[in-house]
């Protein structure tokens, strides 16, 4: 007898449609699995079988074939185990086979039946949103969030036998509503004394999406500040927040109570992860990376001089085109979705002073290091700040600065002008929307001249020096008309140069 079943696996951050089909007749008996299984999807036979005879039912002496359609890719994880089960049991005559249309099923079967949660439940579901999904108890609302059909949530496969044979009714699940997520309590901007170009810089980095970087000496505070802008920056939208918990449930991370990711990701990566941590990959599954898991949010690399140079390149592709492609061969490549905004922090040098009365760094020292970061990557920083120790008045006095909340009303006004103008943040803006939308004043254009023609900056460097500027005069509510020389003059000076001589100069 041939049994067909609905499921789905994943593929990077994607899921794709599987359709598991069950032969069972007369040979030697065996259990035979095709369509390119991985090593753990194989084991599938052993869960299977162990699980079923747990149920009570007899495992028949016959030959079991078992076939992952299509082909053309690798079947990863152990999350077809309960459709294969499923299969077998419509073979074995023990489920009828009109039993299971319409449905679709994914889980993992422990050896006692149990049915446990794997990741990426939510993309699969996602492949076949109008199907009556069967998903482990605790990943109703992961599955719920962008399923359409009815879903199923059964913790254990005899529970699943009895609900398809009608011996029993479906499990009742919990019929309140999943709980607003808490917000996790946010860093209060307010605790940071003193920077004020470094918490305007924040300010900017929040209101036109800005990658930014600090540099300075250990104790200065730019983990402090970095680790405050997610407060800054409003709720995602409704596609981004679906493509984040998409992203986010394929690598198995925990999702809020709802299922839904509603807060922007903070990634802080350590500085010895590989490239293939940051960007993702593997070598049969492939694993959304870091920057893939900082999708609709901020990307914070602490210490980013001790990070390998190729992993920090590897990085380009992602901030110009807000995706990353990784697979071996053409056929195999996979997109995963990794727009964020990028944070960088680092010390000057290896003591960290910078200064060069203070550094006990030698020149070529401090050059060693520095060349870590490549120009083309650091030039794609639309913010580069020096951050200095705070003075000891501003230490000691006791007062606190202004706090998250109030600039993230001010950040809230700036990103929604910017949206309602242009269709997108400033940082996103491209040649012809800036010419339309940030045109500048006469002296603002003879001030950018003269940078481009001292070589001071690039090209890449001068569009981003105006969406800067264009910011600056959203910030101060100057929505209309070009923009004037000081808020480029403003955002010259936070384009620091980062060199081993130059720390605190204008590029």
């Amino acid at each position: 007898m041939i049994a067909t079943i609905a499921s789905a696996t994943i593929l990077g951050a994607r899921g794709h449609p599987v359709t598991v089909e069950v032969h069972v007749g007369q040979g030697l008996p065996g259990f035979t699995m095709l369509g390119l299984p991985d090593e753990s999807c194989r084991e599938a036979k052993d869960r299977v079988r162990a699980a079923i005879t747990s149920c009570g039912i007899e495992w028949p002496n016959k030959k079991i074939v078992v076939n992952l359609a299509p082909p053309q890719f690798r079947k990863v994880g152990s999350g077809l185990d309960v459709a294969v089960a499923v299969g077998c049991l419509v073979a074995f005559d023990v489920i009828p086979p009109d039993a299971v249309d319409g449905f679709a099923f994914a889980g993992e079967l422990g050896l006692d039946g149990r049915i446990r949660r794997v990741p990426g439940i939510a993309p699969m579901v996602g492949v076949r949103p109008d199907a009556t999904w069967v998903v482990p108890t605790d990943a109703v609302n992961e599955a719920a969030v962008v399923g359409t059909g009815v879903v199923r949530g059964v913790d254990h496969l005899s529970t699943l036998v009895a609900a398809l044979t009608r011996a029993d009714d479906w499990p009742e699940l919990d019929g309140e509503p999943p709980p607003d997520d808490e917000h996790e309590p946010v860093h209060d901007l307010a605790d940071v004394k003193g920077q004020a170009e470094a918490r305007l810089a924040l300010e900017l980095a929040a209101a036109g999406g800005h990658h930014l970087l600090f540099v300075g000496a250990p104790g200065a505070g730019k983990t402090m500040l970095a680790r405050r802008l997610p407060g800054l920056l409003p709720d995602l939208d409704a596609d981004t927040a679906l493509q984040a918990t998409m992203v986010h449930s394929a690598a198995g991370v925990t999702l809020p109570p709802s299922g839904l990711l509603r807060r922007p990701p903070f990634r802080a990566p350590h500085h010895t992860s590989s490239v293939g941590a940051l960007v993702g990959g593997g070598s049969h599954r492939y694993r959304p990376g870091e920057i893939s898991l900082a999708h609709g949010g901020v990307l914070f690399l602490d210490e980013m001089g001790q990070f390998q140079p190729k992993a920090l390149d590897g990085l380009r592709e992602a901030i110009e085109t807000g995706q990353v492609m990784v697979g071996r061969v053409e056929q195999d490549r996979v997109a995963m979705p990794a727009r964020f905004q990028l944070i960088g922090a680092t010390n000057p040098c290896p003591c960290g002073a910078g200064a060069p009365v203070e550094c006990h760094c030698d020149e070529r020292v401090r050059t060693r290091y520095l060349a870590r970061l490549s120009g083309p990557f650091l030039d794609r920083f639309d913010l580069r700040i020096a951050v200095r120790r705070p003075e000891v008045g501003d230490m000691l006095d006791g007062e606190r600065g202004e706090t998250t909340a109030s600039v993230a009303e001010r950040v809230e006004r700036a990103r929604s002008l910017a949206v309602e103008r242009a269709g997108r943040l400033n940082a996103d803006l491209d040649d012809v929307l800036l010419h339309e939308h940030a045109p500048l004043t006469d002296d603002a254009e003879r001030l950018l001249r003269a940078e481009l023609e001292r070589g001071r900056l690039s090209a890449r460097g001068y569009h981003r020096i105006r969406r800067v500027a264009r910011t600056l005069s959203d910030l101060a509510g100057l929505v209309d008309g070009p923009i004037a020389d000081d808020h480029v003059a403003t955002a010259l000076v936070m384009r620091t140069v980062i060199g081993p001589n130059t720390i605190g100069a204008a590029a």
